[in-house]
């Protein structure tokens, strides 16, 4: 694919800190991602709370970078957040003008994700919720988004970030979500009318 395109579309992936933006960024990209992680230290246990992601040892500090060509002309860039409240003030640059997002989420700690869905939802962006599996007990799709106070329409879909085809298709629905959000969304984004491979 030609190093360049007539219409890039951003999508940005957030999410509570460790839920997996990172990996799914890098599962699925085309190109190498550009990332910012850096190595956690004894510093930043004051900061950070640790406990539920015990076997990390890196953090993104500013944001992840990747990109997917639709076809010759059109191309997806994708916007992986950094997790920590900390970072959180660069979201909302983060967001502006993008296409959608996907909220990311561990089901072990839905109340991480509280924060993403609420700044989406006062920026008007549309989104999905993906729930990274991380092993442990699948919870049923309804009890998420009734923790979660998902409006009927937002997309819930189970995904593991590792897995190319995986967050592939979480990409495909969020696609399909703006498209159905809007009447005719060629007409008014220029998006083609196919579905990414």
């Amino acid at each position: 694919m030609g190093a360049s395109a007539d219409n890039g579309f951003k999508i940005v992936v957030v999410g509570g800190f460790g839920v997996g933006k990172t990996t799914l960024v890098r599962s699925v990209s085309e190109i190498r991602p550009l990332n910012t992680e850096e190595m956690m230290t004894q510093a930043g246990e004051t900061v950070d709370d640790i406990r539920q992601v015990s076997g990390k040892s890196a953090t993104t500090v500013a944001f992840d970078f990747g990109r997917i060509s639709l076809d010759a002309r059109n191309v997806l860039y994708l916007f992986g957040a950094p997790g920590q409240e900390r970072f959180w003030f660069l979201w909302d640059r983060l967001f502006s003008g993008t296409l959608g997002a996907v909220v990311l989420v561990d089901t072990r700690r839905i109340d991480d994700s509280w924060y993403a869905i609420d700044r989406l939802e006062h920026h008007g962006t549309p989104f999905v919720v993906a729930c990274n599996d991380f092993g442990g007990p699948v919870h049923a799709g309804e009890d998420v988004r009734d923790a979660l106070d998902l409006d009927p329409q937002v997309p819930l879909v189970d995904c593991d970030a590792r897995s190319r085809q995986s967050s592939k298709q979480v990409l495909i629905t969020l696609v399909q979500h703006v498209k159905d959000r809007y009447a005719d969304p060629s007409a008014r984004t220029g998006l083609p009318r196919q579905e990414f491979v």
